[in-house]
């Protein structure tokens, strides 16, 4: 065993000093980590890192752009590039085909969902399909109590009070949901036995109404919250969801049957959710922050939750020696002061 290892450090020794070689690097845009320049030369958070490696390098870089980063990864499996230095998220699926780097960035996977305010959406939970149904029901109540006072009071004939022809039925509506809301103005009584013996049932019968009617707006108004909110990606499963194709958020989704839309751009997405084709928009926190700060997105909102943790590496082909050879480059890295340094400026400038 330490014979081949100390023939792996040999060949990698060997390969990085080779000053008259050259190190192909596979690249897809990838704000904020990966962007290309006017003059198609890389810039971003992982070329920044990949600056601070590519002094202890000595081997010339030949930068090779992809249009997706499925066509990338298959250029890495097949040898085509020596290695990528692309926000690449670690999966399973890509560790058949792959070797993966150090972890050189620790991010999550985030939704995007349409921005409401808090007024707008108690509204519309308040005003739902359930509370216009539950105050239909609530009028024909008092309207049919209203009808059956009327009925006993027109009868007696001195009384003023229900009329005796259709406006009569207004009366007694008019004193049924005064009844029902305890406001009691007095101006209408029943004084026969009959209205009074409906008036008697209508008190009781109306409490107990007013008490359902609360406590059913105050379960929905609850439910309805509860629905809204994604805790996990379970939830998602009750909202129309969307990403990227061929990236780790599709795979990690679709482990779950989700997601239910493909796009090729954050912006594409972000349009569907604009025209209510999907009501989630699912990607790399990163990635989603930057595209939002970057236009007019105001009505878009980024939720503070994440779906699980991303861990961002370096890619190469299979059993590839660069990997050994630029481990202990990128933890040493990790631990400078100018990699903490240009973290702190990238976030002072999202801040």
């Amino acid at each position: 065993m330490r014979i081949r290892l100390f023939l792996l450090f040999l060949i990698s020794f060997s390969f990085l000093n080779a000053q008259d070689s050259t190190l192909t690097i596979g690249l897809k845009p990838t704000p904020p980590f990966i962007i290309q320049d006017a003059a198609g030369q890389p810039a971003g958070l992982s070329h920044s890192f990949w600056e601070l490696i590519d002094d202890q390098v000595p081997a010339r870089i030949h930068y090779k752009w992809y249009d997706d980063v499925e066509a990338m990864l298959h250029a890495l499996a097949r040898n085509e590039v020596d290695f990528s230095i692309n926000p690449v998220t670690v999966t399973e699926q890509r560790m058949d085909s792959l070797d993966f780097s150090q972890p050189y960035f620790i991010s999550g996977t985030a939704m995007v969902r349409r921005a409401e305010s808090s007024w707008m959406v108690f509204l519309e939970n308040f005003f739902s399909k359930q509370f216009f149904s539950a105050v239909a029901i609530l009028l024909g109540i008092i309207f049919f109590f209203g009808i059956l006072v009327w009925i006993f009071e027109r009868k007696k004939a001195e009384s003023e009070q229900f009329r005796k022809d259709w406006r009569g039925v207004l009366d007694g509506f008019w004193w049924s949901a005064v009844t029902m809301t305890t406001v009691g103005y007095g101006d209408k009584s029943p004084e026969t036995t009959g209205g009074r013996t409906v008036a008697f049932i209508w008190m009781f019968t109306a409490i107990l109404l007013i008490s359902g009617l609360t406590a059913g707006v105050a379960s929905a108004l609850t439910v309805k919250s509860m629905e809204s909110k994604i805790s996990s990606v379970e939830d998602l499963r009750r909202f129309t969801t969307g990403t990227i194709d061929a990236t780790g958020t599709a795979e990690y989704l679709g482990n779950y049957g989700l997601p239910n839309s493909y796009y090729e751009s954050v912006e594409e997405g972000f349009e569907a959710l604009r025209n209510h084709e999907i009501d989630v928009f699912v990607f790399d926190r990163p990635v989603l922050r930057f595209y939002l700060e970057k236009g007019a997105n105001s009505d878009l909102q980024l939720d503070d939750r994440n779906l699980k943790t991303d861990y961002y590496s370096f890619t190469y082909p299979r059993n590839s020696p660069l990997r050994d050879a630029l481990d202990p480059k990128i933890v040493r890295a990790l631990k400078s002061d100018s990699w903490n340094f240009i973290l702190r400026k990238a976030s002072s400038k999202r801040e």
